[in-house]
């Protein structure tokens, strides 16, 4: 048996396009020294016949294949290939999140944005990077804005065609498209168009496709701050408007990394504007209508957030065996047996709770929590100038009553310490 401390580290070697010629010497000497390597068909053969180890592999999936696979070969020296470099996009994570870093010796090669980025002159800081390698393509519409420059590093040879495709359909068809493939190697090339005009048949699978975009002049401008306009949702009324909505993400203050849970979904906005403040921000939408739950995921996918999820079913019971959130937002059903009770009861001491409602009933109730926990009651009214006969006057919204609070230690209505 071997101990953690006496079993060799694991060593992730980054390997490019140009194969073995393109390694250091400190990355040749540890394939060399390895007893077992492990890596993708593509990167096993770029090794020479004269590497003495056992090649293995990955299975697909990958990932719950990790584990075993490791543990089959503990004790051995195990090398384990990666594209580029194995710390941006690559297994690099994974293997760390499993082993821990100190159980891993990392050599990494320049990854194929380093590349791409020295070919068309961009600077690497300021070149932002999608990845659509294990992801839905939507995840790319989030990032779209006329005259930003992106990378997108591509599944397989028929992305370029994929991305050219969501670009003309999001109102981006003038964009233009170059795309890398082969970077660094021998075989590379490079194949440039317009995105509505991308004829180009599917090349290598090994491709990086540079973007830069442009807006054609009918597409609706999105934004990066909270109070997208509301029709660049997919409704049937039940939205939170967009004055209303940017002043409640203001007070939900999305954080990275943290978990929303928004009841009572409706078109899903409170949750993908969440999601879209930053790339770690996760979201679960509760939503009872089975109709407009399909609606929320649709609007996830064209505003760049697919990785929203959504749970058909009526809050509180739909709310079981749900992740603890970092802060709740409740745009609906708020007189529910137990709903206001059972968001209270999952957050954490720190975690936020914000609840709009229009009607009376509701507010009665959130007057009630507000006198007996706390936090800020507020009313928030928007007016609209429309036309009156020849002139222009106000049109009221319907005004909308807000209470927000922090969760500390403080007594719930239902007796309960926080």
């Amino acid at each position: 048996m071997t101990s953690p401390a006496t079993t060799p580290p694991v060593t992730v070697v980054g390997i490019g396009a140009d194969g073995w010629a393109g390694l250091a010497p400190g990355s040749r000497a540890a394939l060399e020294e390895a007893e077992v390597v492990i890596g993708g068909p593509r990167q096993l053969e770029l090794l020479p016949a004269g590497v003495p180890a056992a090649r293995v592999a990955w299975p697909s999936p990958l990932r719950p294949a990790v584990p075993g696979l490791l543990a089959e070969h503990a004790g051995r020296r195990v090398a384990v290939l990666a594209s580029g470099d194995p710390m941006f996009f690559g297994i690099g994570r994974t293997l760390t999140e499993l082993l821990g870093a100190e159980r891993l010796r990392v050599l990494p090669h320049p990854s194929s944005v380093s590349y791409a980025c020295a070919r068309l002159g961009w600077a690497l800081e300021e070149t932002e990077t999608v990845s659509l390698v294990g992801r839905p393509l939507a995840t790319l519409a989030g990032a779209l804005y006329d005259g930003r420059r992106l990378l997108v590093l591509s599944a397989d040879a028929a992305t370029p065609a994929a991305v050219a495709g969501l670009l003309s359909e999001l109102g981006y068809g003038s964009s233009g498209l170059r795309v890398l493939e082969q970077l660094g190697g021998p075989a590379e090339r490079e194949l440039d168009g317009l995105a509505r005009d991308w004829a180009h048949p599917a090349g290598d699978p090994l491709n990086i496709v540079a973007l830069h975009c442009r807006a054609d002049p009918d597409a609706l401008p999105s934004s990066l701050v909270p109070g997208l306009r509301d029709e660049l949702f997919e409704s049937d009324g039940q939205l939170t408007k967009r004055h209303v909505r940017a002043a409640t993400l203001a007070t939900l203050a999305p954080r990275p990394g943290e978990l929303l849970w928004d009841v009572g979904g409706g078109s899903g906005s409170i949750a993908i504007e969440w999601l879209r403040a930053h790339r770690s921000c996760r979201a679960v939408s509760v939503e009872r209508d089975p109709v407009r739950a399909g609606r929320i995921s649709r609007n996830a996918d064209a505003l760049g957030v697919p990785r929203l999820r959504v749970v058909t079913g009526a809050a509180p019971a739909a709310l079981a065996g749900l992740p603890t959130p970092d802060a709740v937002f409740i745009g609906g059903g708020l007189t529910a047996p137990g709903l206001l009770e059972a968001c209270w009861a999952a957050l954490p001491p720190g975690g936020r709770l914000v609840a709009n409602t229009v009607t009376l009933e509701s507010e009665a109730l959130l007057t009630e929590w507000y006198r007996r926990v706390g936090g800020e009651l507020l009313r928030l009214a928007v007016a609209h100038a429309v036309p009156v006969g020849g002139f222009t006057g106000w049109r009221q919204a319907m005004p909308v009553t807000q209470w927000s609070v922090t969760k500390s230690g403080v007594k719930s209505p239902v007796g309960e310490a926080s």
